[in-house]
């Protein structure tokens, strides 16, 4: 369906481009913007890559795994359906814990498989159970420590100082978690 909104407008912008005779300014500015999106990517890249290799360092020095300790017990009270040792478990924190250093991309693979894993636990797998819904909650709004990706834009786009965004981010990111986390769990005691 989204696949169809974005043809019937480009089509749309191309066909009234060529109505009102701005075909030329359109071919400008789509070369333009292709121009700008590659060296963004290119910034990305090399930011990206920085990000995840000192996630590989924190991850062998284990400043994951404290991570991941410190937030288990918090877990636990959110989910108590879900058993401490159930593999499932182990792919919420680790997913919380990637997304709390803002990556997201490493989170994805992670989180995928902790809703499969929650689906394994659900007595009724044409609806989703409690834990499913928090975790996406969780997931979705997600505390992040580090914002990789927003620093990496701010720095793509030759911002003066990058990681001013840190504070900001961390309040906006704990403050839309929790109304989350209560929200669902007010949600709960309805159903």
């Amino acid at each position: 369906m989204i696949n169809a909104i974005w043809l019937f407008l480009i089509a749309s912008g191309v066909v009234l481009a060529v109505f009102k005779g701005t075909m030329e300014e359109v071919s400008a500015a789509v070369l333009g913007s292709v121009s700008s999106s590659v060296e963004l990517f290119l910034g990305l890249v090399g930011v990206m890559a920085l990000w995840m290799g000192l996630m590989r360092i924190a991850e062998k020095s284990g400043l994951v795994g404290t991570i991941s300790r410190g937030i288990r017990p918090v877990m636990h009270a959110l989910f108590p359906a879900v058993p401490p040792n159930h593999p499932a478990m182990g792919a919420m924190v680790m997913n919380v814990t990637a997304n709390m250093l803002g990556l997201g991309n490493a989170a994805t693979p992670l989180g995928i498989n902790a809703m499969k894993e929650l689906q394994k636990l659900n007595p009724r797998p044409s609806v989703a159970t409690n834990a499913m819904c928090t975790f996406l909650v969780i997931n979705t709004s997600s505390v992040q420590l580090i914002p990789a990706t927003v620093i990496g834009l701010r720095l793509a786009a030759d911002s003066g100082n990058p990681t001013e965004i840190v504070g900001t981010a961390l309040i906006a990111t704990t403050v839309s978690t929790l109304a989350g986390i209560i929200s669902v769990k007010a949600l709960q005691r309805l159903y």
